[in-house]
């Protein structure tokens, strides 16, 4: 009996299946990808431009310098300088919400990609008892032994091992990688919120 992978893909629901997820984790991978490198900034460097601008008194340029950046850093400071008149417990809820905002964009679709780091596996080893189950019914069919009658039923097991596997492995990696750029992203953002209040409040 001679077989190969896409025999084995059209007669396995679990391997379609398995086959949607990674492209799930790949589109999503890529999408947070380039949604983090497109905010990426040198917060050090970007909080003594906002310095120089507000120690010159030019706070309207500082707001512009904070428009022209795609980082969350740069939403939360605009925010600040937005509203520096206020009470600086007030200036600091509004600056944390804006946190709250920029959070939630950061952690989109990290969820799926724990998600498929928990599933692939089981997803894989659901079709591994199905292609078990398979050489078994086939071997009880044929009334004969062989290597021949049960080799679909047991790549199919394999595949989905490796498949769910494989699915499991990248989408951990993507999601630590992610979640590791969130912390440092929002580490970031609170130290340059105490960084602006601090030097508005000198300001003043």
């Amino acid at each position: 009996m001679q077989f190969n992978i896409m025999d084995v893909l059209k007669e396995s629901p679990t391997l379609a299946v398995l086959l949607f997820c990674s492209l799930l984790v790949i589109t999503f991978a890529l999408e947070r990808w380039w949604f983090y490198a497109r905010i990426g900034l040198n917060s050090g460097k970007f909080m003594k431009a906002i310095e120089d601008y507000l120690r010159r008194g030019k706070t309207e340029d500082a707001i512009t310098f904070c428009q022209k950046k795609r980082s969350p850093i740069a939403a939360i400071i605009k925010t600040g300088l937005e509203n520096k008149e206020l009470d600086s417990l007030i200036l600091e809820e509004m600056m944390f919400n804006t946190r709250l905002e920029k959070t939630t964009e950061l952690e989109r679709f990290l969820g799926i990609l724990g998600t498929m780091g928990n599933l692939g596996p089981l997803i894989g080893l659901f079709g591994t008892v199905v292609g078990i189950m398979r050489s078994f019914r086939d071997l009880a069919a044929s009334g004969s032994g062989g290597p021949s009658i049960v080799a679909a039923g047991i790549a199919e097991a394999l595949i989905a091992t490796a498949a769910g596997l494989i699915v499991a492995i990248v989408a951990v990696l993507c999601y630590n990688y992610f979640t590791k750029k969130l912390k440092d992203i929002s580490t970031d953002m609170d130290i340059c919120t105490r960084k602006l209040l601090i030097l508005l409040s000198i300001i003043k």
